[in-house]
Order: C-alpha cells, then sequence, then structure tokens
C-alpha cells in the first residue's frame, strides 16, 4: 500500500494518527484512479484538530488586523503563482477544463474573495459600528474566539475548497481558525492549497494552528467537528441530505450551522419573451443548463414556459439542442447515481423526457444532456415530488395554462437561490412580472430579470443564500464580502464603557465610518476611513 498524504493538524504537517482508511481521486472520464492515497481520520485526530484551533481561537481574536489582511493578500498572490500546478491537479481530479473554466474563470475568482476578504479587514466593513450617544451604548460584530468548521463541495476545487474558499476566507476575516474538511474528490488540489496556505500563514505570523486540513473523517467523527459547544460556526456547502444531518448534530449543541443545500432555481419565460426572441431564449437556457455538466447550484433546473405558440417554438428549439448534444462528464460515480436517482423521481412524478437520450454506455461517469416535461395541472398537483433537484445536465419544463396559472405554480415552489424572469422588451410583459416578482421574492435570495442564474458574481450586494431548503437560514450569504464574514462573528454591545476602555472602532475618534444616534437622528461619519 502506498504512503498515505500527510494531513495539516496542530500546527504542522504530519502523518495521519491510526487513520481509519485511505481515499483517492479518480479520473471522471474513465473511472481510473489517479495520484496519491489520503487517509481517513480517525476521532482520535479529529479531537486533536478541535484541541489544536480552540488553542488557537484567543490569538486569532486578537490579532493585528494588519495580519489578518496580510495573510490574505499574501495567500491571493501564492495561489497565481502556483497556478499552473494547480489547474493541473484539479483538472485531472474533477474533468473540468483547464480553460476557460479553472485558469480563468474559477481561480481569479477565489483570488479576488480573499482579497475581498482582505480589504474588508483593513476598512473594518464586516464590523458595522454603531454608536447611540444618548443612551451610552456602543456595538460592534466581533470576533467569536472559536474557530469555524469549513466543509467544502465537489464542485468547485478552488472558489468553494474549504481550504481556499469564500467560507475559509470569510472565517479567516472574522479572525476564526478554520477547520477544513475539503472535499474528497480532489484532494490532491486541497493538499497543495494548504501548503500554500501554510507558507502564507507561517510568514504573516499568525498561529500555525489557524488552519488545519482533513479530507474525510470517520462516520463516527463527524459529529465532533458540528457538535461541539466550543465551535462558533460551520460553513457547509453540499447536498440536502448531508447538510441536515450535519445540522441536527449542530442543532443539538448550539452551533451555528450555515449550510447552501440545493436549489432548482426556476426561470419564468413569458409570453412576450418568447414571442421576441424564442430562439435565442433556447440557446441561453441550453447552454445555462448544461454549463459544466450542469453541477451548478445555480442550475436553471425548471422552466416554466406558457402553453401557447411562442412557447411550443421554445421547447423545439430546446428539444433539438438536446437531442443534439454530446454526452458529459460528471464529477463522480456517486453524482451520476444520484442524477440518475432524481430522473426517476421525476419520471414517478407524471414528468416525461422530451429531449435527450438516456445514459451513455462508456466507461468514466457520462450522462446525456435530458429536458422533461410535464403539465402545470399536474405540478401544482403534487409540486413538492417535482421539485427535485437534478445536479447535472437536466431540467425540467413546467408548461402554464395561463398567467394565472403561472402565479399559482410560483406560490407552490420551495426556497430557492435564485428566481428569474423573462420579459419583453417592450413591456408587454411587464403586468405579468410585477405580479410574480412578490411571490418570488420571499421564496429566493437573489430574484434576476433577463438573466440566466448561474453566474454567481463576487460582490457586496450578492446574496448567494435564500429561505430553506436551499439553504438552512435565509439571512446569510456564503458569497460577497462584508455580508459572508459576519456569519462567523458576534455582535458586541458596550453599555456605559469609558471610551478609553473601548474597542478603537467604537472611540469617539473612531477609526472608520460608525452609525451615530444622535439626538434621536441617524448620521455615519468618516473619520480616517471609509466603510
Amino acid at each position: 500500500m502506498s504512503k498515505l498524504q500527510p494531513v495539516l493538524v496542530a500546527g504542522g504537517w504530519r502523518d495521519s494518527v491510526e487513520p481509519v482508511g485511505s481515499l483517492g481521486a479518480h479520473d471522471p472520464a474513465t473511472g481510473e484512479p489517479i495520484g496519491e492515497l489520503y487517509p481517513v481520520s480517525s476521532r482520535r485526530e479529529v479531537e486533536q484538530a478541535l484541541v489544536a484551533a480552540i488553542g488557537a481561537a484567543e490569538a486569532m481574536a486578537s490579532a493585528d488586523p494588519a495580519r489578518i489582511a496580510g495573510f490574505l493578500d499574501a495567500y491571493a498572490d501564492a495561489i497565481e503563482a502556483n497556478a499552473d500546478a494547480l489547474v493541473d491537479i484539479a483538472h485531472r481530479e474533477t474533468g473540468l477544463p483547464k480553460t476557460p473554466r479553472l485558469r480563468d474563470v474559477e481561480l481569479p475568482r477565489t483570488t479576488g474573495q480573499l482579497r475581498q476578504a482582505a480589504r474588508a479587514v483593513w476598512q473594518w466593513s464586516w464590523a458595522h459600528p454603531v454608536i447611540d450617544t444618548a443612551t451610552g451604548l456602543r456595538a460592534m460584530f466581533g470576533p467569536l474566539s472559536k474557530p469555524v468548521v469549513v466543509f467544502g463541495p465537489n464542485n468547485f476545487p478552488f472558489a468553494f475548497n474549504a481550504i481556499a474558499g469564500s467560507d475559509f476566507a470569510s472565517a479567516i476575516a472574522a479572525r476564526a481558525p478554520v477547520i477544513a474538511k475539503v472535499h474528497p474528490l480532489h484532494p490532491g488540489t486541497s493538499l497543495l492549497l494548504a501548503r500554500i496556505a501554510r507558507q502564507a500563514l507561517l510568514e504573516s505570523g499568525l498561529p500555525a494552528a489557524a488552519i488545519q486540513m482533513l479530507y474525510r473523517v470517520e462516520g463516527a467523527a463527524s459529529e465532533l467537528l458540528v457538535g461541539n459547544p466550543a465551535i462558533g460556526g460551520v460553513g457547509f456547502t453540499g447536498g440536502r441530505a448531508g447538510g441536515l444531518a450535519l445540522k441536527a448534530m449542530a442543532d443539538k449543541a448550539g452551533v451555528p450551522f450555515y449550510a447552501e443545500m440545493s436549489s432548482i432555481n426556476p426561470v419564468f419565460l413569458l409570453e412576450g419573451a418568447l414571442a421576441e426572441r424564442s430562439a435565442a431564449l433556447a440557446q441561453e437556457f441550453f447552454a445555462s443548463c448544461t454549463m459544466g455538466s450542469g453541477q451548478f447550484c445555480t442550475n436553471p433546473g425548471l422552466l416554466v414556459v406558457p402553453r401557447t405558440e411562442a412557447g411550443d417554438r421554445f421547447l423545439s428549439e430546446a428539444c433539438k439542442r438536446f437531442d443534439g448534444a454530446s454526452a458529459q462528464v460528471l464529477f463522480s460515480a456517486d453524482g451520476r447515481q444520484h442524477l440518475n436517482a432524481a430522473i426517476h423521481a421525476l419520471q414517478d412524478a407524471g414528468a416525461w423526457r422530451c429531449a435527450g437520450q438516456p445514459e451513455p454506455k462508456r466507461d468514466g461517469w457520462w450522462v446525456q444532456p435530458q429536458l422533461f416535461e410535464v403539465d402545470g395541472e399536474r405540478f401544482l398537483q403534487n409540486p413538492q415530488a417535482l421539485q427535485v433537484e437534478a445536479f447535472g445536465p437536466v431540467s425540467l419544463v413546467v408548461r402554464s395554462r395561463d398567467a394565472a396559472q403561472a402565479l399559482a405554480i410560483a406560490r407552490a415552489f420551495e426556497g430557492n437561490l435564485t428566481a428569474t424572469i423573462y420579459r419583453a422588451g417592450n413591456g408587454d410583459d411587464d403586468g405579468v412580472a410585477a405580479a410574480l416578482m412578490p411571490l418570488l421574492r420571499p421564496r429566493v435570495g437573489r430574484l434576476i430579470v433577463d438573466r440566466m442564474p448561474t453566474g454567481v458574481a463576487v460582490s457586496p450586494a450578492q446574496n448567494h443564500g435564500g429561505p430553506y431548503p436551499a439553504t438552512s437560514h435565509p439571512g446569510f450569504t456564503s458569497v460577497g464580502m462584508p455580508g459572508a464574514i459576519r456569519r462567523f462573528t458576534g455582535l458586541h454591545s458596550y453599555d456605559n464603557v469609558p471610551d478609553a476602555l473601548l474597542p478603537p472602532l467604537l472611540r469617539d475618534a473612531n477609526p472608520a465610518r460608525a452609525w451615530r444616534l444622535i439626538d434621536g437622528q441617524w448620521s455615519t461619519d468618516d473619520v480616517g476611513g471609509a466603510a
């Protein structure tokens, strides 16, 4: 048996303590194993990681912001310096194309998130200081003085990686040590990222145990990672079943659990828009549905299309594209199994395949893009069963009888990350759009007009979140600084504390913008900084 790769625990690289198994990456196109073997960590190793993280929490909470920001910036620089090696190994482990996906899109997004987090640290934009001069009360968001555990997903080896992605950057910016439980489908990518991160950490002067990394843990140890009251919070991106199981463990211990779990991201194509540009919309939808083999959390998994002549033309154009599509590769055999289970669930609930071929017979984890259809009446009879997330290049078209039925369909949706409305350029659809928007608004995190949902810009105004079951809580975003940072903070209030004993941000001569309540009026000032 090959020697297992090391884990990053308790301040350094070391051989795994009492590993309970091993894992390795596979080439998704062939199913063949590639690279080295990596340990499955035992309960004892998880306990040691927790002790080390708890020990580093106080030092991180009091760390100089310049060291925090310096680490985040240096890490981003080092990722760029190692771009060739990172892109190469991520491509081999995930099957994602080197360009444009990995090198030109995802890697720059990753370094951009790290730098945005660094900028938020310098500007204190995440702290939101508030000063009430009449009562003597002052408040700001501050460190939890506890570690954060991050679970990374399978579909973003860089931008959501537990050792480099948005959750990681957010927790570090909030001055929390991170235990990264990376996804086992790209262990080599994660190992290289962790080596780069550790070097930047040591050079920054932050505690050596501020960053730790495990590849997989034995089942009995999962509760340790999320169900210990000494944990300040958990960031999770993944499937609903796994997310809810971990959340139940966290809830028992009172640990905040921020999970992004599932979403079908409904898209409403209104009559005027279809009459204007049905072929163009069919192409836009097909490209979005099949981008990255459909393995995006914002993949358009359900379309509401009117049963009209224009709707028929759209569906005919979309079917042509799905029928002529080449097979696409998924990340894993499990992913293909879950996609097939979702397809069978849709068919059992009354949907039928209107385009695309069955699963191709070839080595590796290949699937065929497929499009399904169901009547609006049938959807409304069993909406829960027809809102299955098919994580892959698969979508469901719901044919609505009229605008009233489209509104009824909107009312039946569960919580989602996004919803989209396509309208006519001449304003003919604006009445229906205006009726849809208040129905969709409480059901989604991001409401979109005339744009497919797959793009997630890293912006302070972004909301990559939404109501349950898209996430575990509607009040957070996992993308966009400073909002993402505030998940891993606590609200610190100070009552009648003398100015000299206050945190610098809450003093009268504060270094950044604060909200002040003076004579019953809210205002902001900006002394020596900007938020």
